[in-house]
């Protein structure tokens, strides 16, 4: 063996096994492209064509309704109360807004 020579059989079965391996990352890469592509395309046509959520207005949010973005609510736990406290609310948890049920996973907010 000469130097740092590749003896034929080792390099005609490197050259195939690049060749294969090569040709199945090509094949993957423009199959990916390709439904990246489609998916986007069809994305954007039904963004075009949906109407906005009544609720939010195509927002993802709205204001609170139990609290009427106030994020306080008056509660007592007795049946006549004496003194109603100040209640941090519970179904906006103090942020004044919530997150419309209707666009969760459309590409909204």
């Amino acid at each position: 063996m000469h130097g740092g020579r590749v003896p034929p059989p080792w390099r005609v079965l490197g050259t195939a096994t690049a060749f294969i391996f090569g040709g199945l990352f090509t094949l993957s890469l423009a199959s990916s492209v390709a439904m990246r592509s489609l998916q986007s395309l069809a994305e954007a046509k039904r963004k075009k064509v949906a109407l906005p959520c009544s609720a939010c207005k195509g927002k993802g949010f709205y204001g609170c309704k139990l609290c009427n973005g106030k994020s306080t609510i008056e509660w007592s736990p007795l049946y006549d109360p004496i003194v109603i406290n100040p209640c941090l609310c519970p179904t906006c948890e103090g942020n004044r807004i919530q997150r419309c049920l209707n666009c969760l996973g459309k590409g909204f907010a």
